[in-house]
């Protein structure tokens, strides 16, 4: 759990969708560094819950491997969907991914979060939601 709160820093908000979601990681020998969550929202609509990589690790292409791993496993059956805060560095990271923008929703963070979240020194109220055609 330490790990996914790295992702989605609420554990009420991380249990909501882990039980219906299918996880991936990666290990360093025995220990977890990077996990990723994906459920089916729909038909042909995959999500991506959480994806998260220790700090010693990041920045090292982890969490684009557990991106690429979810694009393969799940190719040609619809969309890839990832909601995020609206921060420079985790957008870039997404489009670098093959994403493109999609929509957004006004205010979750505001809505769905029982603290104010800051992540990169930006308080986030909008979770903006990118897609890839899988």
């Amino acid at each position: 759990m330490d790990l996914l709160l790295l992702g989605d820093e609420q554990e009420d908000m991380v249990m909501k969708y882990l039980e219906r979601g299918e996880m991936a990681a990666l290990f360093d020998g025995e220990d977890a560094i990077a996990l990723s969550v994906v459920t089916k929202e729909g038909e042909n609509l995959w999500e991506l819950k959480n994806i998260a990589v220790l700090p010693a690790f990041q920045g090292k292409g982890y969490g684009k491997q557990l991106v690429r791993f979810w694009q393969e496993k799940l190719e040609g059956k619809g969309i890839l969907q990832a909601g995020t805060g609206e921060t420079p560095k985790t957008m870039g990271f997404y489009m670098a991914c093959g994403f493109q923008f999609s929509h957004r929703i006004t205010d979750f963070f505001v809505h769905h979060y029982d603290h104010p979240i800051v992540e990169d020194g930006i308080l986030l109220k909008d979770m903006v939601y990118f897609s890839y055609k899988l």
